[in-house]
């Protein structure tokens, strides 16, 4: 099942497509009344119908088969919505938490100029958080002003929550994971490195680094949440970015050096994870690093993953 974002008068509203439906959209909303008839209660937004299906003991099928009734029958013409003349929002705009794992791609380690773990190294997982404030959604402009020099780019699977949990054992990990998205871990790569009279100080590196990685709209997510139960194996998916048509990442999520059990027993470890939180999981090589690998006003990203879909983005400069 899919589930996407869109607006209309003004209000955000949510469209789902049943996996037996290929890519047939519905307006949940439009479909209030007959879901109600079948115990299903209209939802606020995304965020609380994620909340309420993982409650559940079959979080996707109850919904879906309602949904495809209600499409078989043709009782509900309104509903039906053509995806491709819409425009779609973040699936999850406020999401409470965005957690990124920092070298989880060995090849994109080396890439960023240090030493690849050894296999049998015994290493803990580099976690940094991105604001709300930063996700954007398919379509919408990167916005890259004064500030920026060298912005990169990072193709992510991101792993939507869907279970509260605290101390999640990796055996049991899955029962948290609500779905999958894209998420494009956009980041300025030399903040403040041109104040050539700044006094320096010894962490000035890293906190310039995580802090390049916080404006405004530098995590463009999307185009819609697909439930894991589509996913077969989200560790065998194909990962691919082109800027203006050149392919500048191209990798496969076998490759994570921490897998999905372990992050999310980690990061429970640390936090509570929620309805809704956002695990982003590492890019692969390629990320936009050196070279002549920085955006500039009117680039165009297409982020895609197999299984998933395609996220689209333009760069365009001002303060």
């Amino acid at each position: 099942m899919k589930l996407a974002v869109f607006r209309q008068n003004g209000t955000a509203r949510i469209a789902i497509s049943p996996k037996n439906l290929d890519r047939a959209f519905f307006d949940i909303q439009a479909l209030a009344e007959p879901l109600r008839q079948s115990g299903f209660d209209e939802p606020r937004d995304l965020m609380a119908l994620i909340a309420s299906l993982s409650m559940t003991s079959r979080p996707y099928a109850d919904l879906e088969k309602a949904i495809t009734q209600l499409a078989n029958d043709r009782s509900q013409p309104q509903a039906r919505l053509d995806i491709e003349k819409l425009k779609l929002e973040a699936p999850l705009a406020r999401p409470g938490k965005i957690i990124c794992l920092a070298g989880n791609y060995r090849d994109q380690i080396v890439e960023s100029g240090y030493a690849a773990p050894r296999v049998s190294a015994i290493i803990t997982q580099q976690l940094f958080l991105k604001p709300a404030s930063a996700i954007i959604g398919d379509g919408d402009d990167i916005m890259i002003s004064s500030q920026n020099h060298t912005v990169g780019w990072e193709t992510e699977l991101a792993v939507v929550i869907g279970k509260r949990g605290r101390n999640i054992q990796a055996a049991s990990a899955y029962d948290h994971v609500f779905g999958y998205t894209i998420l494009n871990d956009v980041s300025e790569r030399r903040l403040n490195s041109r104040i050539e009279n700044r006094s320096k100080r010894e962490m000035d590196g890293f906190f310039d680094w995580l802090a390049g990685k916080w404006f405004d709209g530098f995590a463009p997510s999307g185009p819609w949440i697909v439930t894991a139960d589509e996913i077969d194996d989200p560790h065998n998916l194909e990962i691919k970015l082109t800027v203006n048509g050149r392919i500048r990442q191209q990798g496969n999520t076998r490759e994570m050096i921490f897998r999905i059990p372990e992050q999310v027993a980690y990061i429970s470890s640390i936090m509570t994870l929620e309805p809704g939180d956002i695990l982003s999981t590492g890019t692969p090589v390629g990320a936009g690093v050196g070279g002549d690998a920085s955006l500039h006003d009117g680039d165009e990203l297409v982020c895609e993953i197999e299984g998933i879909g395609t996220l689209r983005n333009k760069v365009r400069s001002g303060d």
